[in-house]
């Protein structure tokens, strides 16, 4: 069932931009989770794609109009279907972004990239789609999944850990998630548990976690579910006797503003943060602020990234013309908050990975502080079977 929609629509070109291309925008599909306990992380992803378009003088990006047709998925894949397949046979879409969830872009990918259409993510990289399944039209600016999670097993070892108690969702995220600390965390795995999608009481966790009395938890629960995981492990006491490390979706702003003092003592890996001192990052943090009167998350990070690359390669096409634009994609073209960007040879990123920590300031408020960096250049575990 389809939750909501909204039309953005382009003004007419002016300046050097023909009159074909003002009657026609460039239209991009934008199907994104924007309800419920993770609706937040759409909202974010959607509100940094807008700025990016309204800092343009509204509805524009790279110069060229462009309309975003956005649609609530509902965290339901057979919607995400339905608004796909109209997307493409009806809206005669050929650029589709805004995915948060694998399980989701499992089921819509191959329909989007099958008929010649580009996708590109600002979130989701699951492993399905970065090794022998890679496609030439299909583009992440986030992370491949596992190597998202690898960043939290490397910092478990940093960070002196012998053994752990691992859990996470289970979809396919949650499952890449534990491939992903495994392959990097050097330690015993003393138990693996996967929840329910959609789980919010986690107390038979809680008791495996204090019998099991391992070094350090790592957990992957996205959105509310992470946010109710983290304050019932506060509840039992948990966070005074036994620490945490995770990645990206264990922490971000919002989490961090549900939970408060809980998160002191978290340990996280990131790609990137609110303090990165380079211009794009201040110049995003800074807009995105005054626009929303919040601070971006990981996801409107993304989401700004997935529109500034796209916004190069529109510069040069003009069009949708999906070679094209795949062809200009290819380049990374653009000047990401992270600082250097490239792609691996399966179009997934090959960055850096920083250890963050929650902090209290001096007016008693929590933010997230850069300490280090835990990878340098890493990128993930399937590129080598990628062949474009």
């Amino acid at each position: 069932m389809i939750l909501a929609r909204t039309l953005f629509s382009a003004a007419l070109a002016v300046g050097p931009l023909s009159l074909a291309h003002a009657q026609a925008p460039v239209k991009i599909g934008f199907v994104s989770t924007l309800s419920g306990p993770a609706g937040y992380l759409g909202q974010d992803i959607r509100d940094a794609f807008l700025l990016a378009m309204e800092r343009e003088g509204g509805n524009r990006l790279g110069g060229v109009p462009v309309q975003l047709v956005v649609e609530d998925d509902g965290l339901k894949p057979g919607a995400a279907k339905q608004i796909v397949d109209r997307f493409l046979k009806t809206e005669r879409i050929r650029v589709v972004t805004g995915v948060v969830f694998s399980h989701l872009a499992v089921s819509i990918v191959p329909d989007v990239v099958d008929t010649g259409a580009l996708f590109l993510s600002p979130n989701a990289g699951p492993s399905n789609f970065a090794g022998k399944e890679c496609h030439k039209n299909y583009f992440v600016y986030s992370w491949q999944n596992d190597a998202l999670h690898e960043s939290a097993g490397a910092l478990a070892n940093n960070l002196g850990y012998k053994n752990a108690f691992v859990l996470a969702a289970n979809y396919q995220a949650g499952k890449d998630a534990v491939a992903g600390f495994k392959r990097l965390f050097k330690g015993k795995i003393v138990e693996e548990v996967y929840t329910k999608l959609d789980q919010t009481d986690f107390a038979a966790e809680m008791a495996r976690i204090r019998a099991a009395k391992p070094d350090v938890v790592y957990q992957f629960h996205p959105g509310g579910t992470g946010i109710a995981f983290l304050k019932q492990y506060a509840q039992a006491g948990l966070n005074a006797q036994i620490p945490m490390v995770g990645a990206e979706p264990m922490l971000d702003v919002a989490t961090l503003r549900a939970v408060g003092d809980t998160a002191l003592g978290l340990n996280v890996g990131v790609k990137w943060n609110t303090d990165f001192d380079n211009p794009e990052s201040r110049d995003f943090v800074a807009a995105f602020q005054k626009k929303y009167n919040r601070v971006p998350s990981y996801y409107a990070g993304q989401g700004w990234d997935t529109a500034q690359a796209l916004a190069a390669a529109l510069r040069v096409v003009g069009s949708d013309n999906p070679d094209k634009l795949a062809a200009e994609l290819r380049k990374a073209n653009f000047k990401s908050i992270r600082g250097p960007f490239r792609f691996g040879p399966n179009q997934h990123p090959v960055q850096d990975w920083y250890q963050v920590q929650p902090v209290k300031n001096a007016d008693g408020s929590l933010s997230l502080k850069t300490v280090g960096k835990i990878l340098a250049g890493h990128g993930d575990a399937f590129s080598k079977d990628c062949k474009l």
